[in-house]
């Protein structure tokens, strides 16, 4: 494939000598360590080994990317390298010259080497250039003419212009006119020589290197050598021929090589090397489409047999070509078709994403997704997988239909070892879910969960828990929007109450229970039988409180007593002479340390790997004969304790109702009331970390005994205990749902955005000629996806937000920059007013950044006259939300004085809530996600707002976040807590959670604390910067 085009300073500094540190302003690399502090300095080695190794037999393309309109005063990127003599740093320039006339081919190299870095450095080093042309530039040396190469890149090739002649280009004079060195002569002659080498390596090599000169006086007297070099024997010379032919046409075409197009259109006719057809035809398509598509018609149907390359270059040409004019769509159709099953996939997917682009016609787009699914379950790598994926749920917001139809195919990606594409697969599917296939997909999802205990292997243990989970969501959310296969589904779940996904298994019975009461007699019956098996302590209180809930029939109360006090045991709820035994046996095996094991694991990727771990002896369960639930009671389970008592009392008093004799309820009612004393006395001994619900616990187990000893309170609290609980689950689920499909209305495209009176304008004018569809994604003209205003326009006032004042109205040179922001990419607009009667020469602005921000474009030097104001530009790559600050000096020279002038700018600080977006999530995922994270940031509440409510309201809009804690804003009390949540653009996760409490006694003023919990400590510190700035400026309303 194509090699990018790299400038050879960044190349260098990559390549740099193992002594030297780089002392530039450009943002270092992080470390891998966390970090404890806001910002890391920016030095980093820069190792200093010129790669000089021979090209014969590289084949790799190297594709400039230069613009057609080249400035021809523009100069190489330098930087700064700094380095000692004395400790054995560079050379001196006259160290150098006299190595360079040595006959030692390696000292020849290393002096050129050392000259190399010292004028990227900045050095001059005159005298070296007529050294290099007098000793090296005739060597046979392969590595000595690939560092030539180099030195005659970034070599000056101009006499440089008199102050005078600036000046008076400066003042609108005659531009400034550059002379070539005398020298350049001879080196280009050096270079015709090693195009008429009878080394085809030699050749290919430099015609390589000339696609990187720019010098219409360099190039102009070799272009017949370049010309000859099509017609030669080697392919390794014509294809690299034919990208020189490409680079000269497209920046001095007119004067050069003018017949460049007829030229490589008559070398394509008779080439059958495939590097070099598709360099040429490369050529074709940017500087004359017409020839490009004439040879593409000729040679229709050997498209496939040209190779990967040529081929994209097609589906580039097709998407240029029919953008362009709509009417050539039905040429490009027949191999859209035959490259959807080109054996590449690159091939394969650019065509079904071009197909797709050009028309919505079902044919059209059945037959792409037909080739993304091919793609999903014949790639290993994840990232490719990833990428189709994300394409398939592009198609589905348009498409859904089709998609459909292939949604056996797309599950078939859950084989995948990891569970971030099982993740995204399960996304896709469960938007595709119909009553046509749900049937099918939830037999899928069965058979994957009983697959994920049926696997054993160490490699897919740590799938298998965080698969387990997303496979009972996605059967859940079938059952919730399918009621008929809820009965298929919840007795094949319900086996799994003793696993690791027993929380979401018993959370989706609970819900079941509550929808279709149907199913009740089934899954309670099953409930009954099966809670003996729970080992988890919060599954276990669900469990109880579903039975105590919904047991309404005589032989469920009896069946649900019975297991349960069968469980429990009688009191006191102390650990017995056995059990004390079997702890200790326990103890003792677990005291004898963990071994080291090792085995082979299969990574996500699909590699093997060697891991060496401690493993921990498993204790052994035998000895320990005492039921789950009574060793969670013992254990100093004090909330669990309380739900036992609920429970028993709720049995109790549904006991007569169900037609359960009078001795038998009274025999029900003696041994809850002893269960409970038992667990209040439990509680008061027990040493735990709930210890601090004691009278909490107290509280409920007394109002339990209460209503089974007090006829009065009896009369009063039945009806709450038996029906409330129902009515307020019922409540929270119809409110799940309700949030569930205002999201789904939210995602839906179908909004009218433009009106029928509307002025018409050139682009929706354009668009509707090439008949929607995906054309515009990679239309770079599309201004409002560049300037990250896609939502309608930027008004004055956001405009003027983004607006930040660098230097003082004072001072000689006045600056001010307009930032925008989009997603991963800042542009800085420098506006430069100079304020003073002279002209400034070589003005610079020298930007840095702290923080996770990397400048990828660093302004030009320029030179400003008097009174004059002109923008300057500056790009800025991010890598993640964290509060990042632009800073710099602007540096310029009075062309009057020759003094030099320096202005410290202001700072820019960049705003987190640029990439914060709001984002939802279930209860248990942010619970999940509050445990894992590390990273917290605790911020009091100082706030003038009285409001509860609106204090969060507030919160969430200033800080662009979702709630996720309903509120009922009827309601009035004295404390609020909740949950927000968001995501940042980089997929970062953000959790807040807001205890806020209104003090009576100190004027009714809020008090509390906010807690923000982060994977990465930069977006926990400046969420929690964000909340303090905006609680402290907020005004009380009136």
């Amino acid at each position: 494939m194509y090699v990018a085009y790299i400038n050879w300073a960044t190349y260098l500094l990559e390549c740099g000598q193992p002594q030297q540190r780089h002392r530039g302003s450009c943002g270092g690399s992080r470390s891998n360590k966390k970090r404890t502090t806001r910002g890391d300095g920016c030095r980093r080695p820069a190792k200093a080994n010129l790669c000089t190794q021979h090209s014969q037999g590289h084949n790799d393309e190297l594709i400039p990317t230069m613009s057609a309109a080249t400035n021809s005063n523009e100069s190489y990127c330098t930087f700064t390298l700094a380095s000692d003599v004395t400790a054995g740093g560079l050379p001196s320039e006259e160290e150098i010259a006299k190595q360079l006339e040595s006959n030692d081919p390696k000292i020849k190299r290393h002096a050129l080497k050392a000259a190399i870095m010292a004028m990227l450095g900045g050095e001059a080093m005159p005298r070296i250039l007529m050294q290099v042309i007098r000793f090296c530039i005739n060597s046979d040396d392969k590595p000595l003419k690939k560092l030539c190469m180099l030195y005659w890149e970034v070599v000056p090739k101009y006499q440089e212009p008199s102050s005078d002649e600036v000046l008076r280009a400066a003042s609108g004079g005659q531009p400034v006119q550059r002379k070539l060195l005398p020298e350049m002569i001879l080196v280009c002659n050096a270079l015709m020589n090693d195009l008429n080498h009878p080394n085809e390596y030699v050749r290919g090599s430099m015609l390589r290197f000339l696609c990187k000169v720019k010098d219409e006086e360099i190039l102009g007297p070799i272009i017949p050598s370049i010309k000859a070099c099509l017609q030669h024997r080697h392919p390794y010379v014509r294809k690299n021929a034919a990208m020189a032919v490409y680079h000269a046409h497209r920046l001095h075409g007119a004067t050069l090589i003018p017949d460049g197009p007829e030229l490589v259109d008559a070398f394509i006719s008779a080439e059958t090397d495939v590097g070099a057809r598709r360099n040429a035809f490369l050529m074709l398509y940017n500087e004359s489409e017409d020839l490009a598509i004439k040879y593409l018609a000729k040679n229709l149907d050997d498209v496939s047999k040209f190779g990967d390359g040529f081929a994209l270059q097609v589906l580039d040409l097709t998407r240029k070509a029919c953008r362009r004019d709509p009417n050539q769509k039905s040429r490009f159709v027949r191999v859209l078709f035959q490259m959807l099953s080109s054996e590449s996939p690159a091939v394969s997917y650019e065509a079904a994403w071009t197909l797709i682009s050009l028309s919505n016609s079902p044919t059209a787009v059945r037959a792409a997704a037909v080739t993304y699914t091919n793609l999903l379950n014949s790639q290993n790598d994840n990232n490719v997988i990833m990428i189709v994926l994300e394409r398939l749920e592009q198609l589905q917001k348009k498409h859904s239909k089709i998609l459909q139809e292939l949604l056996p195919d797309i599950m078939r990606a859950l084989s995948s070892p990891n569970p971030d594409i099982c993740k995204k697969v399960l996304d896709v599917a469960m938007t595709l879910v119909t009553s046509k296939n749900v049937v099918d997909v939830v037999t899928t999802l069965k058979r994957e969960v009983t697959k994920t205990t049926q696997e054993s292997s160490d490699s897919s243990e740590d799938k298998g828990k965080v698969y387990r989970n997303m496979l009972i969501t996605a059967i859940h959310g079938c059952a919730v929007r399918f009621p008929e296969v809820a009965d298929s589904v919840v007795h094949t779940l319900m086996d799994f109450l003793s696993s690791d996904g027993a929380m979401q298994v018993i959370i989706f019975v609970r819900a079941i229970v509550e929808r279709y009461p149907t199913l009740r007699p089934a899954i309670l019956s099953k409930l009954i039988n099966t809670v003996d098996e729970v080992t988890n302590n919060s599954v276990m209180c669900i469990c109880l409180w579903i039975l105590g809930e919904y047991c309404e029939t005589l032989d469920t109360v009896e069946n649900a007593f019975d297991v349960i006090t069968k469980q429990l045991g009688n009191a006191p709820f102390i650990v017995l002479a056995e059990e004390k035994q079997a702890q200790e046996q326990a103890a003792a095996a677990a005291a004898k340390g963990p071994k080291m094991v090792t085995k082979n694991v299969i990574l996500s990727d699909g590699t093997y790997a060697t891991q060496t771990v401690y493993s921990e002896p498993k204790v052994s369960q035998s000895l320990d004969k005492s039921p789950h639930l009574r060793k969670m009671i013992v254990g100093g389970d004090i909330f669990l304790g309380t739900i036992v008592s609920s429970c028993l009392t709720k049995l109790c008093l549904r006991a007569p109702d169900v037609g359960v004799d009078v001795v038998a309820v009274k025999s029900m009612t003696v041994k809850a009331l002893l269960t409970m004393c038992g667990i209040v006395k439990m509680a008061e001994v027990a040493m735990s970390a709930q210890k601090s619900s004691l009278a909490d616990c107290s509280e409920r187990v007394t109002l339990c005994c209460r209503a089974l000893l007090d006829p009065k309170v009896k009369a009063i609290l039945k009806d709450t205990l038996l029906s409330e609980g129902k009515t307020s689950f019922a409540s929270f689920l119809a409110h799940v749902q309700d949030k569930g499909s205002s999201v789904n209305e939210e995602t839906k495209e179908d909004v009218i955005t433009t009106q029928a009176d509307d002025l018409i304008h050139f682009r929706q004018l354009r668009s509707l000629t090439a008949q929607g569809g995906d054309l515009d994604l990679d239309d770079g003209s599309d201004l409002a996806r560049a300037t990250g205003y896609a939502d309608g326009g930027s008004l004055l006032s956001n405009e003027l937000s983004h607006v930040y004042q660098l230097s003082g109205f004072a001072d000689p040179v006045y600056a001010e920059a307009f930032v925008t922001v989009h997603d991963y990419d800042i542009l800085l607009e420098i506006l430069i007013i100079n304020r003073t009667p002279n002209t400034l020469a070589n003005l610079t602005v020298e930007l840095s950044t702290m923080g996770d921000m990397k400048i990828v474009e660093r302004p030009q030097s320029q030179t400003i006259g008097p009174l004059d104001q002109m923008t300057i530009r500056a790009s800025i790559k991010v890598s993640s939300t964290e509060t990042g600050h632009i800073f710099g000096t602007i540096v310029y020279e009075d062309a009057a004085t020759q003094e030099k002038g320096y202005i410290n700018l202001n700072d820019i600080h960049m705003d987190i809530m640029d990439y914060i977006r709001p984002a939802t999530c279930t209860d248990e995922v942010f619970r999940s996600m509050w445990a894992e994270f590390e990273w917290e940031n605790k911020v009091a509440i100082a706030t003038s707002i009285t409001d509860l409510i609106e204090f969060v309201d507030h919160i969430v809009s200033s800080t662009n976040m979702s709630c996720l804690t309903p509120h009922d804003r009827s309601e009035k009390g004295s404390f609020l807590a909740a949950n927000l949540y968001a995501k940042s653009v980089f997929g970062e996760d953000a959790l807040v959670n807001v205890s806020v409490e209104k003090k009576e006694d100190n004027d009714g003023k809020l008090a509390g604390y906010i807690r923000i919990r982060s994977k990465t400590q930069g977006i926990a510190l400046s969420l929690g910067d964000r909340i303090t700035s905006v609680q402290r400026g907020l005004q009380p309303k009136q």
